[in-house]
């Protein structure tokens, strides 16, 4: 565990973890469920970082059935998917507790948005800090140092579609 930065808390058998346990991952994703010879075997669940979890029938480290949840709440539903579609653009918030008045525009599904610092990119995962060349999560804990070529290209490539400058 040492050597990936993960966490694990639950059992072993013959060196491997078994039976019920909680394997966080360095990203902070945590899964809970059922573990054998050292794989996701049985139920458990993935949670992320955003809120949002993937529920599944695992077997030897794949998934058999499952569903994902978003952090608001509303269920993907491969076949029934009328969310943000071709057809109804609305966000899932807005479908819920309606439209805002006239004037007043909802550019995100979070309302109100996330606040992007003064000067700052929003990388859809966390905050890009240009003069500490840093990208910090959305509590501004540390995520990782930025390559500036790779983040000039990613930024420039989302930056259309979907990044803010604060």
């Amino acid at each position: 565990m040492q050597y990936t930065g993960s966490q694990y808390c639950g059992e072993y058998v013959n060196g491997r973890m078994e039976g019920e346990a909680i394997y966080i991952l360095p990203t902070d994703t945590k899964y809970k469920g059922l573990m054998k010879d050292g794989m996701f075997h049985g139920k458990g669940t993935l949670y992320f970082p955003s809120g949002s979890k993937y529920e599944a029938t695992w077997e030897k480290g794949r998934i058999i059935k499952g569903h994902y949840t978003f952090a608001d709440g509303l269920k993907y539903d491969e076949e029934q998917w009328h969310y943000c579609d071709g057809y109804d653009r609305r966000f899932y918030t807005e479908i819920c507790e309606g439209l805002k008045p006239a004037g007043i525009s909802q550019l995100t599904n979070l309302d109100p948005p996330r606040r992007i610092p003064e000067g700052c990119y929003d990388c859809g995962d966390g905050f890009y800090d240009p003069e500490t060349r840093v990208v910090r999560d959305y509590r501004n804990r540390f995520l990782r140092n930025a390559e500036i070529r790779k983040l000039i290209t990613t930024l420039t490539q989302r930056h259309a579609r979907t990044c803010d400058k604060g």
